[in-house]
């Protein structure tokens, strides 16, 4: 109870943070740093904290007014934080109302996770440490393959940051500097000894991790920008590349070419997502498509379907998942597009062809904003995907209730928009990043224990 009000307390200083010393924004992320760590240290019975939050709410409103009428934050909600039930607020519409997999055959992963319900098993202690080493949005945030500890973060300011997040105290181990404009972003390879960033200056850089190094950089053959990248999750000597002409493209690490084989998607390809073993790729464009390539470990590239999704808007964020319990296999790609929709597709075969299959309002219009789908599953009574918001808020839900019911959690904090998002592989970390530089590290509290759940 104790943390909960903590947080709402953190929340609703969030929330009017916008509007303290709105011309200072180093100010505002000292302030609210400090008021985390202040809220952490305090102790009170969960009475004073009730009266606390009634009379600060009620100073705080006097001093900078209702924040409803100021249109810089009228859309964030604030009234609750770390639990917000889906029968206490309105929720995101499911414009579908048919079951997405078949969980009522899940009886193995409900005898494994116990009585808990999914809702309990996403609980949050709190805000735990919050990073401002960029001084621009941060675009993106993604912790190593199978590690707990080591975040990156990449920003517009042109840098990536690579940071301890489970250190006493956490901190930022280093920062890779080469790139001369933005970083839009940025992917690790399997066993993390390298990282590789895509840049609006039109390069890839592929960096050793260890000694914060540039290992190679590549410059797209069309000189134009960059715009997303990805490792071959078979072969990590072939990077996959999405630029601002539409097209494509697969480099080479170790020569630091890229391939003459292009795949021409048009628009802006914003982001890229693939199977296990890369044999069907997707690209996102800003013209509200999705494409489906089929690849090879060679690097050939054949495009086969292409999906419009029947209004002009941009594919931010594209999420694979081959199943979502033990028992039911249903490979699906989760999608972030700028018409304020977060859907969900079903692959319906070797093509990459989609299907929709549940969408869910959620507030996106300008920026690029990213969702996934919790890593643990197989062991749950239910699927959980979370998504970033233009609200500031950090939304989970569960793709098999229905719609009344699938909203879980809310997570606050943020006073931006939140950009990028990522769990740790076992689901003890959730790190955000927002449109003000800040990266915040959640830690999510398992009732039952972590449970790490194997991919077959």
């Amino acid at each position: 109870m104790t943390t909960a009000l903590q947080q709402q307390v953190f929340a609703l200083d969030a929330k009017y943070n916008a509007s303290r010393a709105p011309n200072y924004p180093g100010f505002r992320t000292l302030y609210i740093r400090r008021r985390s760590q202040l809220l952490r240290e305090a102790e009170r019975q969960p009475d004073k904290w009730k009266q606390y939050l009634k009379l600060r709410s009620t100073l705080l409103q006097q001093r900078y007014g209702n924040p409803n009428e100021n249109p810089s934050i009228s859309s964030r909600s604030v009234s609750r934080v770390t639990s917000i039930s889906n029968e206490s607020r309105t929720n995101p519409i499911s414009l579908q109302k048919d079951s997405v997999v078949p969980t009522k055959q899940a009886e193995a992963s409900r005898a494994i996770v116990g009585g808990n319900s999914i809702a309990e098993n996403y609980a949050f202690k709190g805000v735990h440490h919050i990073f401002d080493q960029h001084s621009d949005p941060v675009t993106m945030v993604k912790f190593a393959n199978n590690d707990q500890s080591m975040l990156c973060c990449s920003s517009v300011d042109g840098t990536l940051s690579l940071c301890n997040v489970t250190g006493l105290p956490p901190h930022v181990t280093g920062i890779l500097k080469g790139h001369k404009q933005a970083v839009t972003g940025f992917d690790w390879s399997a066993d993390n000894e390298l990282l590789a960033s895509s840049s609006l200056d039109g390069t890839i850089r592929v960096w050793k991790v260890n000694e914060f190094t540039c290992l190679r950089t590549i410059e797209d053959p069309q000189k134009s920008q960059l715009l997303c990248c990805m490792f071959q999750p078979v072969n990590n000597n072939l990077l996959i590349t999405g630029n601002s002409k539409g097209e494509v493209r697969i480099a080479n690490v170790s020569t630091g070419r890229f391939m003459k084989n292009f795949c021409r998607v048009t628009g802006n390809v914003l982001s890229l997502a693939s199977d296990a073993n890369c044999k069907t790729l997707w690209a996102g464009n800003d013209k509200g498509e999705i494409v489906s390539i089929l690849c090879d470990i060679s690097g050939q590239l054949c495009r086969t379907k292409r999906l419009n999704l029947g209004i002009p808007c941009s594919v931010t964020s594209l999420s694979y998942r081959a199943w979502i319990s033990r028992e039911a296999r249903d490979p699906l790609l989760l999608v972030n597009c700028s018409d304020n929709s977060l859907c969900l597709f079903n692959i319906i075969d070797y093509e990459g062809s989609l299907v929709l299959k549940r969408k869910f309002q959620n507030k996106h219009q300008k920026h690029s904003i990213k969702s996934t789908f919790c890593p643990i599953m197989s062991f749950r009574q239910g699927a959980c995907v979370v998504t970033g918001s233009e609200d500031g808020n950090v939304y989970f839900l569960d793709i098999e209730k229905p719609t009344s019911k699938s909203y879980l959690n809310t997570l606050q904090g943020h006073s931006s928009a939140v950009l990028g998002i990522s769990f740790n592989y076992n689901e003890s970390l959730l790190a955000t990043s927002d449109l003000e530089g800040l990266t915040f590290r959640a830690v999510c509290h398992f009732r039952n224990g972590c449970l790490v759940a194997p991919c077959h």
